[in-house]
């Protein structure tokens, strides 16, 4: 018994409460935010599979005057209009296959008079990060088959500029494209 009086010391007594109290913001704090993050996983899975079951509506059903909201996300509609042309966005710091990628956005006028992102999809940079040349968006009427996706958010500092003749964003972020291109755009996107 005499051997273990050491731990009587305040340095070790001191060492236990530390341990303790970590053990109880694992429990508390730590382990419920990561639980967490599942939990919006699974939601978010379970609305992308209800969507492949569900028939696409027109967009005008979902975003009639609102912004998207949650439960839209990832809702299969029918969007018909047409491309605005030379308007393109590019997304930089994107990541598709473990490879640097731009995302390409393109403002879409629908019928309703109301306009929309379009995420056209990505395109890779040539010379480390120098931007490729961008297949203009197809010209005249359009009908595409999209998802509805929500808005990104943005950071402090983080602002829309142009560089290579692009308007570049670092956020897919409608109200933060609207504010710099000058047009009246929908909270959201079609991907």
């Amino acid at each position: 018994m005499r051997r273990l009086t050491f731990l009587l010391r305040p340095s070790w007594l001191v060492l236990a409460l530390v341990v303790g109290g970590f053990a109880y913001a694992c429990f508390t704090v730590l382990a419920p935010w990561q639980l967490g993050k599942n939990t919006s996983t699974e939601e978010r899975n379970g609305r992308i599979e209800a969507s492949m079951q569900e028939e696409p509506v027109p967009v005008t059903e979902l975003l009639g005057g609102t912004d998207p909201t949650v439960e839209d996300e990832w809702r299969r509609v029918v969007a018909e209009g047409s491309y605005l042309p030379d308007s393109d966005v590019l997304v930089r710091l994107r990541s598709v296959e473990a490879a640097p990628a731009y995302e390409v956005l393109t403002p879409f006028a629908l019928d309703d008079g109301s306009t929309v992102l379009v995420n056209r999809g990505y395109v890779r940079p040539v010379q480390g990060t120098a931007v490729p040349a961008i297949e203009p968006a197809p010209a005249g009427r359009v009908t595409l088959d999209a998802r509805i996706r929500l808005s990104e958010g943005t950071v402090e500092g983080r602002d829309v500029f142009t560089d290579a003749g692009f308007l570049q964003a670092y956020y897919i972020d409608a109200p933060q494209i609207a504010a710099a291109t000058g047009l009246d755009l929908v909270n959201g996107y079609l991907q």
